[in-house]
């Protein structure tokens, strides 16, 4: 088959079933990225069954004709990866690479550790016809060329690589020149990604993702929620936030560097706790007669547990603050706290108008947050479920929950005197 077929056959396979193979679930690409120069090499490496609309030349026992295959190799890679892979250099798209090299490789291969052995593989001789390599479990290694004005540049990528399969996870390593490595794992994103950003680019970038990351937090929200609702003065509002705020910054930057448990029962763990916080709020509004500093106390308390569960929605994305990590937790939490005020400059407002012109203030109070509890309550029971499957760590457990509750009696004893909620 030439490129010629492939390349005019891609906008009707693109509305049709796939012919020749199924579309994989799951493919793991690898991507070395190095500027040199007045050039940026990048080798790729992809399983060659991505590729699924290719019908490859086979030989008896169902095995890759390698010969037959090598000199459809290039355009294939021009076709399945060079056009969608999208590469900036200060913000301007570079042009389509050249392929310099391309060769099959088996799937034990582990030429891609390092660059330099990557690059003496993907451009070393190919594998002989009687390597007796099936396609489906066949690597397709790539070498490509792109022209830059300079090695010291910023970079960036927008990967595009969705089609090679349902679910695609782009392994990236930049090595600038005389730079650290950048490693990176791309998950879905089409986004532009720096891949040496500089403090403005991170602390930018996590501003955003913290501003966004409170807004889709329903359950965030709604605990915020049951804390303004019984207080109408700025004073008491403004200690209760804050001490929720102190509290998720201290948990958030300690598990954003490696002082939480890394076990996978400890996430579910943590939802479990985020949803008895709404619940335990909502019923202190129902029943009433907490003080200020009670309140105070249990925003704090729970505030650290709120902070664990920022931390996973920040973990993901740390990659991409390069040298500047402590630039980006103080982002991130910054975009939290924003995202917090916006929310409040809307819901205390319009708590006010509800209290003083639809329903009694307290009559407001236990209906709002006996309909939170229900929520609360169920997301309790759900999450309780997904817990149950994992075997806990008790030793680990304990550690944090002594933690926590050694935190929480700290501010406790030091906190000023009881002043009535709303007083």
């Amino acid at each position: 088959m030439s490129f010629i077929s492939v390349r005019y056959l891609i906008p009707i396979l693109a509305v049709l079933p796939a012919l020749a193979h199924e579309i994989p679930a799951d493919v793991t690409v690898q991507a070395l990225v190095k500027p040199e120069g007045r050039q940026l090499r990048m080798l790729v490496r992809v399983p060659l069954k991505s590729m699924r609309d290719v019908v490859f030349p086979e030989q008896g026992g169902g095995y890759l004709d390698i010969d037959k295959l090598a000199p459809l190799l290039p355009d294939a890679a021009t076709v399945w990866i060079g056009q969608f892979v999208e590469l900036y250099e200060n913000g301007r798209r570079l042009p389509r690479p050249r392929v310099a090299a391309v060769q099959i490789s088996y799937e034990s291969d582990r030429s891609f550790s390092s660059f330099g052995e990557a690059l003496a593989h993907v451009t070393g001789p190919r594998l002989p016809n009687s390597s007796n390599l099936h396609w489906s479990q066949a690597m397709f290694d790539v070498y490509f060329v792109y022209d830059i004005g300079s090695d010291s540049a910023k970079f960036s990528i927008r990967p595009g690589l969705r089609h090679l399969a349902a679910r695609v996870v782009v392994s990236l390593r930049y090595l600038p020149p005389g730079g650290a490595v950048r490693a990176y794992e791309l998950q879905g994103s089409e986004e532009e990604m720096p891949l040496d950003p500089g403090w403005t680019d991170a602390f930018g970038r996590f501003v955003r993702l913290g501003f966004l990351h409170i807004l889709d937090g329903t359950d965030h929200l709604l605990f915020l929620g049951c804390l303004v609702i019984p207080l109408r003065r700025l004073r008491s509002l403004v200690g209760v936030v804050s001490a929720f705020t102190l509290a998720h910054s201290i948990t958030l930057a300690a598990s954003a560097l490696g002082y939480a448990p890394d076990a996978g029962w400890f996430p579910p763990l943590i939802e479990v706790l985020i949803a008895t916080s709404i619940v335990w709020m909502a019923l202190e509004n129902i029943f009433g007669g907490g003080t200020t500093t009670r309140r105070w106390a249990m925003a704090f308390a729970f505030g650290l547990v709120h902070g664990f569960g920022f931390s996973f929605a920040l973990r993901e994305t740390l990659q991409f603050a390069g040298s500047h990590l402590a630039a980006s937790l103080v982002a991130f939490n910054a975009g939290v706290e924003l995202g917090q005020l916006a929310v409040l400059g809307v819901l205390v407002p319009a708590l006010g108008f509800v209290f003083r012109r639809m329903v009694p203030v307290r009559t407001g109070t236990i209906v709002l947050s006996a309909l939170v509890a229900h929520t609360g309550w169920h997301w309790m029971l759900e999450r309780w479920e997904r817990l149950h499957q994992y075997r806990l760590d008790w030793v680990q457990l304990g550690l944090v929950g002594g933690g926590l509750l050694l935190a929480s009696a700290v501010v406790w004893d030091v906190v000023a005197r009881p002043r009535k909620v709303g007083a």
